[in-house]
């Protein structure tokens, strides 16, 4: 019998992996810019609102369309994904490992529902199905409609007012991530720990050659006086076909009640 702590761990699981939550390893290197992500310096110039509304633009118009993303922090944070956002689908496999450990957590959105497979957690072979719909709007569980993308870039990118263009393709400015709690996994807790700091957070962006959302980088605060590994989405292949992410009914088990109480849902 699966008790209430056990599903409350899987809970958290959902809420800090499938929602993206970046693992800090301060210890470790940088991973530096991926390829494909803008290195503009910051400018010293005045806020553009021009490039604000082309980023925006941009940023938006991953609602449109289907997409691979790539999201890392560190070497210890990776997430794999590839979304269909006018087909309410798609599916993510984020790994996060740490000192001898390492954890695969897999998820699919079709529709209203949510299917995760934890490993340790949910029977090899299965998907744990979590209705959507009965989880207040708050809840962070990374895949949701309206909510396709993993980073949730355009909401994100609401939280600022300086965006400035560097060249023809790369953009600049700060966050303020008090405005924009649980996006990109970056939980209250976190926000709340970094105090001030936390309303002018660097970011990055880039432009495909088509004007698309190509990369976007955040230089998260320090913590605990120890430097944060930056956060890092790339976005490729946009108009990828994405096939039916249904899994076999009979691998399916519904989430029992205390998944969505541990959630605050109903």
């Amino acid at each position: 019998m699966r008790t209430r702590p056990v599903w409350g761990i899987l809970a958290a699981t959902v809420l800090a992996v499938t929602g993206c939550s970046a693992q800090d390893d301060p210890g470790a290197p940088s991973a530096g810019a991926s390829a494909g992500t803008p290195s503009a310096p910051a400018s010293s110039s005045a806020a553009d609102p021009a490039a604000a509304a082309a980023l925006g633009q941009a940023a938006a118009a991953l609602g449109n369309t289907s997409f691979k993303v790539t999201m890392t922090s560190g070497p210890s944070f990776k997430l794999d994904g590839v979304m269909d956002a006018p087909g309410g689908k798609g599916s993510a496999e984020v790994k996060s490992t740490g000192t001898n450990t390492e954890l695969t957590v897999s998820t699919r959105l079709v529709g209203e529902n949510l299917y995760v497979q934890v490993p340790g957690l949910t029977k090899a072979g299965t998907w744990t199905r979590i209705d959507i719909s009965r989880l207040p709007e708050g809840a962070n569980v990374g895949l949701r409609p309206g909510q396709i993308d993993p980073a949730n870039t355009a909401k994100l990118l609401t939280s600022t007012t300086d965006v400035r263009q560097t060249d023809a393709r790369s953009f600049t400015g700060t966050l303020d991530l008090t405005k924009a709690a649980g996006l990109t996994g970056v939980s209250q807790v976190t926000i709340d720990k970094y105090g001030t700091a936390a309303q002018n957070v660097p970011f990055t962006a880039g432009l495909d050659d088509q004007g698309r959302l190509s990369a976007l980088t955040i230089q998260l605060p320090p913590l605990g006086g120890q430097q944060v590994q930056p956060l890092e989405v790339l976005y490729t292949d946009y108009g990828v076909t994405v096939e039916d992410l249904t899994p076999p009914a009979a691998t399916v088990v519904d989430a029992p009640e205390d998944v969505y109480k541990a959630l605050g849902g109903r």
